[in-house]
């Protein structure tokens, strides 16, 4: 199948613009997800993609076929794009048999009878399904409803299937083996896959690519390592992950290497500069919980770029790891550690290229903000 084309794509409400020229280009058989909070814009970029939301301007297109051109005034309807999608509520006809709910899409399309049958029958052995295609919707688990959702989506052979959220009402166990069996379906398919969700970890999991959105806007795009081990910005780090913030300015920037002062605490380190950082610039510096290492203050330091002195305020024992509440300056550090025991006085060391550097322009969520935070 061609690419899926999202270009300079906007959509306003009443006056307020909830999508802001985003552009997108999904490539042919991928798995993409729309990753973000609610109120992101993600769904909305669906529905506009699906033909259920009309954009104010933009291009949306799949190969040399425009389903959308707000300067040409061009919409294709839904019905006309052949685009596959599941709702989150998975929207199945209670008073009809499965296959009575598979046949419903093909009729609308006017496939001859003799085709039907044929037709439910692989869509429904595609998701394990066929020998429940006389049954009714109540009479089956969340889950199975779920992948009776997919058959549906997939029984007139689209050229892209649409997924919102489809596994948020499933427990989470359920939910976990139902991703896995998903994205296995997906790629023994080949069927270039668009997904939304809220949860990052079922985007990391399954996802050829991310695309992060925040307020309407498009954040960042990559690959699941790409975004959680290098993040474009300090909203994209707090948000996919949990993440260390502190406050900085840089003190000289020499041959890519900028040495950093932290405010309220005293430290001070140098580290790589990937961006045009210049002596005096106010900065944010982030890093993962599980990239420090904890030392003793008395103890001799590891070979590590960078060390931050801290008490230890707290400590919870979760099975594989312990984590740390570390007081650092006038804020809080988050420290994972593999083994328990430390109290007092200590240094969080941490590698180089565990350490990264943003503008402090960049937004930080409010609720980290309060989480890092701590009155001393």
């Amino acid at each position: 199948m061609p690419d899926v084309v999202v270009s300079q794509l906007k959509k306003e409400f009443g006056g307020n613009t909830v999508l802001h020229e985003v552009s997108l280009t999904i490539k042919d058989g991928e798995f993409f997800t729309l990753l973000g909070p609610s109120g992101c814009g993600k769904s909305t970029t669906l529905s506009c993609l699906a033909g259920l939301e009309k954009p104010t301007s933009g291009v949306i297109s799949i190969g040399e076929e425009t389903f959308f051109d707000g300067e040409r005034n061009k919409f294709v309807p839904p019905e006309a794009r052949n685009l596959g999608m599941v709702f989150q509520s998975y929207a199945l006809w209670p008073h009809m048999t499965l296959a009575q709910n598979l046949a419903m899409p093909l009729k609308l399309r006017k496939v001859p009878k003799g085709e039907q049958q044929t037709l439910i029958h692989d869509a429904l052995d595609k998701v394990g399904m066929a020998h429940l295609a006389d049954r009714y919707p109540h009479q089956l688990s969340g889950g199975q409803q779920q992948r009776v959702a997919l058959a549906r989506a997939l029984v007139y052979s689209p050229r892209v299937l649409l997924l919102d959220e489809p596994l948020s009402n499933l427990d989470a166990k359920l939910r976990e083996q139902a991703r896995v069996w998903l994205k296995r379906l997906q790629s023994e398919l080949g069927i270039t896959t668009i997904y939304v969700t809220h949860d990052q970890e079922e985007a990391l999991a399954m996802s050829d690519r991310i695309a992060v959105m925040s307020s309407g806007h498009l954040l960042q795009v990559g690959s699941p390592e790409d975004i959680y081990e290098r993040p474009a910005t300090a909203e994209v780090a707090a948000f996919i992950g949990r993440s260390n913030f502190i406050d900085g300015t840089i003190r000289s920037v020499v041959e890519g290497k900028a040495r950093v002062v932290v405010e309220d605490a005293t430290a001070e380190f140098e580290v790589h500069a990937d961006r045009g950082f210049a002596a005096g610039d106010a900065v944010t510096v982030a890093f993962r919980p599980e990239r420090a290492t904890l030392v003793d203050a008395s103890a001799a330091a590891p070979d590590a770029s960078v060390l931050l002195p801290g008490d230890i305020l707290a400590t919870a024992y979760v099975g594989s790891r312990v984590e740390y509440t570390v007081r650092f300056g006038k804020r809080t550090l988050l420290v994972d550690h593999y083994r328990g025991g430390f109290t007092g006085p200590v240094n969080v060391a941490l590698p180089e290229d565990a350490v990264r550097l943003y503008p402090r322009t960049d937004v930080v969520p409010e609720d980290v903000e309060e989480l890092m935070a701590v009155t001393v």
